[in-house]
């Protein structure tokens, strides 16, 4: 059964792996099929969970509808920890029919409430950073948002870590409804948001929910070095998937090579291992998981009762460590004796 972490810095009690519905439907090309999703949205719930992510985006509307039609037939709404997202327009002909602005925010919230058969959404997110609108006026809307009861708490997805620094700091300093969770891509191929986010992210009370954890299927198991013979080609021919382009970074190939050893040393699939490794990193609080076969969602949730040992998760720090660039390589090693002498501070721990 999995357990329970709270997001962020409030009291909402989540799945430490959640489960991701952009796989709910099949009008995209790919994903899965009404009988399918619901077999899968069932095991989910044995397995204990209660955390779900949709979008308003994910496959035009179907993933939330049928999220919705799911928990009306089995009268589980309340249990349910519901996260939708908006930003992207579905009409473009529209000015306003995309964005973060305030009159896209609220249209966008109603829609995805219609189809979500429901009055309320557990956690509301900014999808992604529209480059235009004002922190003021995304800051102002979702508190708005919370205060009609229509939301009940608010989070940020792809967007800078200077304005989600910005956006919570003013939630704080005025008192308005501040920002739970940052929804960002995390991988053992995706560490950057280690050199500003988690730290700034820890700092201000909001939790990290993790999005491609497998990195596209990288790490799952699929694409073995062992039995590819090294040979990157193989994997990236006719592949118009932007994840295998980081098949053309030696040190990528490395990591999933160093996975596959300490996977086969713990007598574990890959992507266990790669889901526990993240599930376990500091700031984390909830890893998305999405399936289109009920089998493969049944083996990335047994992650949860996997407990890695610390030579392993050292092995995998060591093999994915992302580059320091300047001004990060300032803040350790000898840069920092410098500053502190002999007796270095101890460092402060998560807020």
């Amino acid at each position: 059964m999995l357990s329970t972490r709270t997001l962020g810095r409030t009291g909402l009690r989540v799945s430490p792996f959640c489960l991701g519905t952009m796989t709910f439907g099949t009008d995209w090309g790919w994903g899965s099929d009404r009988p399918t999703t619901e077999r899968i949205f069932d095991r989910y719930l044995e397995f204990g969970g209660n955390f779900v992510d949709t979008a308003d985006l994910y496959v035009g509307g179907v993933s939330e509808s049928w999220l919705g039609e799911m928990m009306a037939t089995r009268k589980n709404r309340d249990r349910m920890v519901v996260a939708t997202k908006f930003s992207y327009s579905a009409d473009p002909s529209d000015p306003n029919g995309g964005g973060n602005g305030r009159k896209h925010a609220m249209a966008a919230l109603d829609q995805s409430l219609r189809r979500l058969d429901t009055d309320y959404v557990d956690l509301f997110m900014l999808h992604t950073w529209d480059t235009i609108t004002p922190a003021e006026e995304v800051l102002r809307t979702f508190d708005d948002l919370v205060r009609s009861t229509k939301v009940r708490y608010v989070g940020l997805s792809d967007v800078p870590a200077w304005y989600a620094a910005r956006i919570q700091t003013l939630a704080q300093k005025e008192g308005l409804d501040p920002f739970c969770t940052l929804q960002m891509e995390y991988s053992l191929l995706e560490r950057n948001i280690e050199h500003e986010f988690i730290p700034m992210a820890r700092e201000l009370g909001m939790g990290i929910m993790a999005w491609s954890p497998l990195a596209s299927g990288l790490l799952s198991g699929k694409h073995k070095p062992s039995q590819l013979g090294g040979g990157r080609a193989e994997v990236m021919k006719d592949s118009t998937n932007p994840a295998f382009a980081k098949l053309s970074n030696p040190k990528v190939w490395s990591v999933v090579a160093e996975l596959e050893r300490v996977a086969e040393d713990l007598g574990k699939p890959m992507a266990q291992v790669a889901l526990r490794w993240l599930a376990d990193r500091p700031g984390v609080d909830s890893v998305i998981v999405g399936a289109t076969r009920l089998e493969q969602l049944e083996s990335n949730l047994e992650a949860a009762k996997l407990e890695l040992p610390k030579e392993a998760a050292a092995q995998l720090d060591a093999a994915s460590a992302p580059d320091r660039p300047f001004p990060y390589s300032f803040f350790e090693g000898e840069i920092q004796n410098m500053i502190h002498g002999e007796a270095p501070p101890r460092p402060r721990g998560p807020a």
